[in-house]
């Protein structure tokens, strides 16, 4: 009797592990927003951030930005949900002030963040996909990239494939941002909208928008970024991108050019 019931679980797990496999990979870079599919049961990506220059400058100093080997894990745990670990290896920055010329240097780690991303409708992002990512950063980096204080907040990644070519996103972002003194934390919103574009079975194309309201102690303003990035998956379980963000306003950083790649297991 044990044996006929685990024969007949076998059959009944069997299709489904043939369907998780049979998934295309959906990995979150790259791109300002993120993607609402989610790992089939089992699967691995590591996605990991080569390199990533992001340069601010004001009337009073400049600031370059290096982050190398920004890692993102994710695994699936259900067939429409994943675990998420996050991780900046390393950052470099480079302040310089425009009246003295004075060059300042700092290096560090950066923050760890967990998440959880529960999809609603078509786990492999087919058709119209909707998720919640609820997500905390801990406060594990040093003074130079590190938030300094824990933070939080809850992402609702939305997709349409409007073709088989052509898809839109949008992903409304509510936060608890910390603030800038590194204690304590403030409301954010932002929304990311874009559109990708198939080029050629294995390139993608994504242009993105990106608008911030952040209500901190004295400080409200406004941000807006356009993001273009490119995707190249080489094999069904590996990709290649690259991509470039542009402030639009002052508040916002001024250029971020970033490399990664990511592996499915």
């Amino acid at each position: 009797m044990q044996l006929r019931l685990i024969l007949l679980a076998v059959m009944i797990a069997a299709p489904t592990t043939a369907m998780a496999q049979d998934r295309d990979y959906c990995p979150d870079r790259p791109g300002i927003g993120t993607p609402a599919c989610t790992m089939a049961p089992g699967r691995l990506s590591l996605e990991t951030g080569l390199g990533d220059w992001t340069m601010s400058r004001d009337s009073s100093q400049r600031e370059d930005t290096i982050v190398l080997g920004d890692v993102l894990l994710r695994m699936g745990v259900a067939d429409h949900a994943e675990v998420q670990v996050g991780w900046k290896s390393l950052g470099l920055v480079r302040t310089r002030d425009r009246q003295s010329g004075q060059v300042g240097h700092r290096s560090g780690t950066g923050d760890m963040t967990l998440a959880l991303r529960r999809n609603l409708a078509n786990p492999d992002g087919s058709g119209f996909s909707a998720a919640v990512m609820p997500f905390v950063s801990l406060p594990t980096g040093g003074a130079a990239i590190g938030a300094g204080d824990w933070g939080g907040g809850v992402r609702i990644p939305l997709s349409y494939e409007l073709s088989p070519v052509v898809s839109l996103e949008a992903v409304p972002e509510f936060d608890a941002d910390v603030d800038e003194d590194r204690h304590g934390r403030h409301f954010k919103f932002s929304d990311v909208v874009g559109v990708s574009v198939k080029l050629a079975e294995a390139i993608t194309a994504t242009a993105e928008y990106q608008f911030s309201a952040i209500r901190e102690t004295g400080d409200h303003h406004l941000e807006h970024v356009s993001g273009l990035s490119l995707a190249w998956q080489t094999s069904d379980n590996f990709q290649v991108d690259l991509g470039a963000n542009a402030g639009l306003d002052r508040d916002a950083d001024d250029l971020e050019v970033y490399l990664g790649v990511s592996r499915r297991f």
